[in-house]
């Protein structure tokens, strides 16, 4: 992991519990990232790009809102079966 995956950015907190919170998530959001990369042997940037298409959304129709389950490619299935392998 390169310090440019980070993406850092100034944070404006005043109180104690305000700024310890923020560094909790962000050391959450480390170890995470750490472990994702040794799960699957990719780079945190390569996990991101594969996964960012899967999303599932919500659509409208005739006024009521339908779920539209997202469509999982092939590379995106092959990462999450690194991730978590059948038992």
């Amino acid at each position: 992991m390169a310090k440019s995956d980070l993406a850092a950015r100034p944070i404006f907190h005043h109180t104690r519990d305000s700024i310890e919170g923020h560094l909790t998530i962000v050391f959450c959001a480390l170890a995470i990232a750490r472990d994702l990369q040794n799960r699957s042997g990719a780079s945190i940037n390569k996990i991101l790009t594969t996964l960012e298409p899967v999303r599932d959304g919500i659509g409208e129709i005739n006024g009521i809102e339908t779920l539209i389950p997202a469509q999982i490619p092939e590379s995106a299935r092959t990462l999450l079966n690194q991730l978590d392998p059948p038992h």
